[in-house]
């Protein structure tokens, strides 16, 4: 009943001038290099990854911009992000995509050590205006975290993300005051896949945890998801999952979801 419109669509240039060197023009997502939020298994979602704060709509999903690659043959990878900051959202009357003059960028290194273990940090940082009612400022942003994956052979992989986010300069209200100090905010979530037969197994499962924990309190939240799936066909998964959440606007509840996820 919606046109739910375009979420990633870019252009990439594959191994420029001999070597590799990725160029990505368009909308993708900035946590792509970490770990790829569209793709993953669960129904629940990598919540620091989506989190915002205050009226700053910058986070760790949909952008716009210029995205840099490079692999070495040392097991080392660097990418370098130039975006918008402004999400995915329609072009304003002007026919303009960017709501301010500010641009955000994202530096990332990962290094793999030996066939079973990754180790990567990234940070982020940028400015967006913000307006309320009564009040205009520039507020400034600055993520950081390291990341890692362990691979227990074909059988298992532990996902593993860190984050923490500080903002200046927001416009919040407590009660009828505006208040404008750093708002500081940290998660990150484990993730555990299990694949008893490695890429061939028709069976799987997955475990994770999730917690976001902020100055913003409303935003507070840890869940734990049990996840256990079958493969239709290659293009097809039949799945259940139990979400156990622990959120400090909803309170404590569960969530059961079985369904069909299908790619074409």
């Amino acid at each position: 009943g919606e046109i739910a419109g375009v979420e990633d669509a870019y252009i990439m240039f594959n191994n420029l001038f001999g070597v590799d060197l990725d160029l990505y023009l368009g909308q993708f997502q900035i946590s792509d290099p970490l770990f790829k939020r569209e793709t993953r298994l669960s129904f629940e979602d990598y919540e620091i990854y989506k989190t915002k704060v205050g009226l700053n709509s910058a986070n760790l999903t949909y952008e716009r911009g210029v995205m840099l690659t490079l692999g070495l043959e040392t097991g080392t990878n660097f990418m370098l992000e130039v975006v918008n900051g402004n999400g995915i959202g329609a072009a304003g009357e002007d026919k303009r995509f960017d709501n301010d003059k500010n641009k955000n960028a994202m530096l990332r290194v990962s290094q793999d050590v030996g066939d079973f273990f990754r180790v990567g940090a990234f940070s982020y940082y940028g400015k967006q205006d913000l307006q309320s009612n009564t009040m205009s400022t520039t507020s400034d942003f600055l993520f950081w975290g390291p990341d890692a994956t362990i691979s227990f052979g074909d059988f298992a992989e532990l996902n593993l993300q860190y984050v923490f986010r500080r903002d200046n300069d927001l416009l919040l209200y407590d009660n009828v005051n505006v208040i404008t100090d750093k708002v500081e905010t940290q998660g990150g979530f484990a993730e555990l896949i299990i694949t008893p037969q490695g890429d061939k197994s028709n069976q799987y499962g997955l475990l994770m945890f999730n917690y976001v924990d902020s100055d913003q309190k409303e935003l507070n939240s840890k869940s734990l998801t049990a996840h256990i799936g079958h493969l239709l066909r290659r293009n097809m998964r039949l799945y259940g999952e139990y979400t156990f959440t622990q959120s400090h606007l909803l309170g404590d509840y569960g969530r059961f979801n079985i369904g069909i996820v299908s790619s074409f």
